[in-house]
């Protein structure tokens, strides 16, 4: 200890606690003193005077005054060194180097054991490499190049993961015309790197190896002589002030790749703006998930940040969420923080209360970085917060920690995961790039099958760099299969599973429950009342367990949804180890049970979603699945605006019809797809449409069920009609209808009845159209259903339209509007006042014509119901043309273009093309009116509309040939 503080004084205490460790027998000082006059003797006998070691209060020194002292000469000549490299004295330094590397005779204080002691013999032996290296760059600018060879060859063996020296000797290797021995030695070192640490060489190694490869010029020595070596200084550390101890700084290594996290970092940063000492100090809480990257952040940060705490930097890992150790008390590390303060431990007060105060008294008017890593409550953090605002702590944890933000201030930082791009660049940084780069898209897949958690991308980027036969394409493939996904990411030493199962292990028993049953349920996201059905419990108690699994952050809350409630979700991998834990602990009857009151609790809500929207439980049919019995006040309140409540769901109510399809619940699947269309039709969620249908109809023709077949049937001719695909609905209906009657279902034959009359008048038969609507009207008001015997009344008044008899499409269409006004606002109410208003435009009503039409404009857009505003716009449109108001009814009509293209339904787009093509015409607009009309004739084939496209054709006829085309040519095709 006196000979690594040469010339500065040494208490008995440091002595005590250097010697015994914090555990120093009752004669510690007694045996100090002994030891001090033993060394006194025998400096005595090989000739030094009294004066080499001398009683200074509180300890001895030892004079480096007539005396050669190794670490002092050290320090000497690497100081010299330096100042001959800065003024360009290559020669020099490395004769200086040489004779400090000189000083040693093998390992410094071999065989003396204690903490400082073996800190000061490791910080030596890496003066002593880094010497090496510095005489070894020098050597190599004066072209000494086999010296350095000779010199660096064993200093990797024993060292291989210093990168600098293996730099040198293969710069060295090449210049000596060793180029393969150059690349042999990279390659060893590359390999040594991916073992023992899963990491590629740096960029430094990386750029070297590629230089070589190529010959770089570069790598030649310039003419003219070698330029003074740019050396970085030795970390040799002064000898330390008398009495002093060296600045605490407990910190660890720095994160390696450390990607991202620029807008976290910016708020810890304001930590760091000007603080009063009287106010509290800056702290930050950093939580998030398990494997998230919250100590990442926090040791990245608090080495960022260093330099502004000269004081002390102090980090412990509290042990809050470890799965092998029991939580750090603040008394064992009020007692570590206080030794490194410079306290000896004998004046070290037993009470952790008065530690507490020694610790802040201490830090009073101090500058000190404390970072609490992996807390588990705010009761463990509160001992070990320093009194004043000169210092700043970073907090750590799963737990929101709310007191430390109401006493203190704190800012709290919720660490998400990464975003796509900066996924992907952690793994590019940790895997040689250029794997990363051939293959972008499975880079990304990768990325996402790790929920772009940066624990689990540091695993899975070590696997492929250890792995260099692996491709990106390989790894995706494995972590593909969700039974091996959690196996795959939990290897080594970090594992993504242990750290889930350290959280859960600590729930409730019930919070332990719901989260286990959450990922039973396919949906992407619940709401409360889904979170209750799980569990049978009150919206009270799963409100409190969700919240509390969002504490413990096995849960997070993704935002509000259009209805006003909170939405909460499981990320997948967490959804996965949830899942294992209620394969394990859960019973299967115990499993299914909770995922059918969830299932059974979406059709019982959408069932009455679907009855407010249509005034009643009108324009389809139901199953006999069970309904979850739910309070009517909550199904008010869900179903208040219910196109909102099934936007909101709708992801989960496509997953609810595919989970019970799968699981062979087909009458549950085709009654709750039943109810969903109404969502389906009105947004154009046209491949959601499609999947449930085919999903529906596997599984009931899997059941030989003939009535959920007849209604998937149906409703899959809906969807085709509702694209305009008109030609793929018939099948569908035709098997619907002859499967209704069958089974004698008189509503389902009602309504593939009505279904094949609208495919009748598209197609251009207007009598099996009328006859059909006929039919259908008679079988809805057999039944009771007012709104398709609305929607029935409203055709028959446009097949009388298409057939020139507006006085008798007149009298239907005012049957329609009474018939709607009996169910209240809803869709229906659109449809039939269109149809009003088409009649009141053909008998030259136009101003109550565009008042129904704002009518329809007016509830279709409170629906958001993309094809009616469509509708409605043409509708408008195709008035105002007729007024003779073509400016205004062009410009209406390019709304309807951009809204019927956002459906996808061709035959609409096609009629809004006819409309368009009119108007462009009455503007004089001849060329874009032909290719308005020539596109819409297009649409219209496509979509087997045949009364649309003579239309089309008579309009293209009425504006002649084009420029050089015979009369009576084929005029767009018609």
């Amino acid at each position: 200890m006196l000979l690594l503080s040469p010339d500065s004084v040494v208490s008995v205490d440091a002595m005590v606690e250097a010697v015994w460790q914090g555990v120093p027998p009752a004669t510690a000082r007694t045996q100090v003193a002994i030891c001090v006059a033993g060394l006194r003797k025998v400096f005595r006998a090989e000739g030094c005077g009294d004066d080499l070691i001398t009683t200074v209060h509180p300890g001895y020194q030892l004079n480096s005054a007539g005396h050669r002292i190794d670490l002092l000469v050290l320090q000497d000549l690497v100081q010299r060194a330096e100042q001959a490299v800065g003024g360009g004295r290559t020669a020099e330094a490395a004769a200086c180097y040489e004779r400090a590397l000189e000083l040693w005779r093998g390992p410094v204080l071999e065989g003396i054991t204690g903490r400082q002691v073996e800190d000061e013999a490791a910080r030596l032996e890496e003066v002593r490499m880094c010497c090496q290296e510095a005489l070894a760059e020098l050597n190599l600018a004066l072209g000494r190049n086999l010296e350095v060879i000779g010199s660096l060859a064993a200093a990797v063996r024993e060292q291989p993961l210093r990168e600098r020296a293996r730099h040198i000797l293969m710069r060295a290797q090449y210049l000596a015309g060793r180029r393969a021995e150059a690349l042999e030695t990279f390659r060893e070192g590359r390999r040594q790197s991916v073992e023992e640490l899963g990491l590629e060489p740096g960029a430094a190694l990386l750029q070297l190896h590629d230089a070589i490869l190529r010959d770089d010029p570069a790598l030649a020595p310039p003419e003219g002589g070698p330029p003074p070596a740019p050396l970085p200084a030795i970390p040799l550390p002064p000898a330390p002030a008398a009495g002093s101890r060296p600045t605490p700084s407990f910190l660890p290594p720095n994160v390696p790749a450390f990607t991202g996290r620029a807008a976290e970092t910016a708020t810890l940063d304001r930590l760091l703006e000007g603080r009063a000492e009287e106010q509290p100090p800056g702290i930050g809480l950093i939580t998030g998930v398990p494997g998230v990257g919250k100590t990442g952040l926090a040791v990245h940060w608090a080495h960022r940040v260093a330099a502004r705490f000269p004081d002390a930097r102090l980090y412990v890992d509290l042990c809050g969420h470890d799965g092998t150790r029991e939580p750090t008390t603040a008394a064992d590390v009020l007692s570590r923080f206080l030794r490194a303060l410079g306290v000896p431990s004998e004046q070290i007060p037993a009470d952790t209360g008065e530690r507490t105060e020694l610790y802040r008294s201490l830090l009073a008017g101090r500058r000190a970085l404390v970072v609490l890593d992996n807390a588990r409550d705010a009761a463990q953090v509160d001992p070990l917060l320093p009194g004043t605002g000169q210092c700043c702590v970073i907090v750590t944890g799963r737990q929101p920690m709310e007191q430390l933000m109401l006493r203190y201030g704190a800012v709290r930082v919720q660490l998400g995961v990464l975003p796509p791009g900066e996924a992907v660049e952690l793994l590019g940084r940790i895997v040689p790039e250029d794997r990363i780069a051939a293959d972008p898209e499975q880079a990304e897949r990768l990325a996402e099958l790790c929920d772009r958690l940066p624990l689990a991308l540091r695993i899975a980027a070590a696997r492929l760099a250890s792995k260099p036969h692996w491709s990106v394409p390989h790894l995706v493939a494995r972590l593909a299969d969700e039974r091996r996904r959690l196996d795959e990411l939990s290897q080594g030493e970090s594992q993504v599973r242990a750290g889930f199962a350290v959280s859960y292990r600590q729930l409730a028993p019930d919070a332990a429950r719901l989260y286990r049953r959450l990922a039973l349920l396919a949906a992407p996201d619940v709401t409360v009342w889904t979170a209750a059905a799980l569990i049978d419990v009150h919206l009270f108690e799963a409100e409190r367990l969700l919240e509390h699994l969002v504490d413990v952050q096995l849960l997070e809350v993704t935002g509000t949804d259009g209805t006003g409630r909170l939405r909460f979700r499981q990320q997948n991998l967490l959804a996965l180890f949830a899942r294992e834990r209620a394969a394990a602990e859960d019973g299967e009857d115990e499993r299914t049970q909770s995922l059918h009151r969830a299932l059974r609790g979406y059709l019982t809500v959408a069932e009455h979603a679907h009855r407010v929207e249509y005034g009643g439980d009108f324009a389809l049919i139901h199953g006999s699945a069970p309904r979850l019995e739910l309070d009517a006040l909550l199904l008010e309140e869900l179903t208040a605006d219910p196109l909102e409540w099934f936007e909101a769901e709708r992801l989960s109510l496509v997953a609810a019809i595919e989970q019970a399809a799968r699981l062979g619940l087909d009458e549950l699947a085709w009654d709750l797809l039943g109810c969903t269309v109404v969502l389906f039709r009105t947004r154009a969620y046209l491949d959601d449409w499609q999947d449930s249908c085919d999903r529906a109809l596997a599984a009931t023709r899997a059941a030989g069920n003939l009535r959920g077949e007849a209604a998937v049937l149906e409703s899959l001719g809906e969807r085709w009609i509702g694209t305009q695909y008109v030609s793929a609905a018939a099948e569908p209906l035709l098997r619907a209808q002859a499967l209704f009657e069958q089974i004698g279902e008189e509503h389902g034959r009602a309504l593939a009845v009505r279904s094949l009359a609208v495919l009748d008048r598209v197609q251009g038969d207007p009598a099996s159209a009328g006859a059909r609507l006929t039919e259908a009207v008679e079988l809805f008001r057999a039944v009771g259903d007012l709104s398709c015997e609305a929607h029935v009344l409203g055709f028959l008044a446009q097949g009388e339209l298409d057939l020139g008899r507006p006085d008798a499409a007149l009298a239907y269409a005012e049957q329609a509007v009474a018939v709607a006004r009996r169910i209240g606002e809803t869709g229906v109410t659109a449809q039939v006042h269109f149809r009003y208003a088409r009649v009141l435009s053909e008998l030259e009503r136009f101003a109550d014509a565009e008042r129904e039409l704002q009518v329809v404009l007016r509830v279709v857009t409170a629906r958001r119901d993309l094809l009616g505003s469509a509708h409605a716009r043409l509708g408008l449109g195709e008035t105002m043309l007729r007024r003779g108001r073509a400016a205004e009814a062009h410009a209406e009509l390019l709304i309807a273009l951009d809204l019927v293209g956002r459906c996808r339904t061709v035959v609409a787009e096609g009629r809004v093309g006819v409309a368009l093509g009119r108007a462009a015409a009455a503007l004089g607009r001849t060329g874009e009116a032909r290719e308005r009309l020539n596109r819409a004739a297009e649409l219209l084939r496509a979509g087997g509309a045949e009364r649309d496209l003579e239309l089309a054709a008579q309009e293209l006829a009425a504006l002649g040939p084009a420029a050089g085309e015979a009369p009576g040519g084929d005029i767009g095709g018609v």
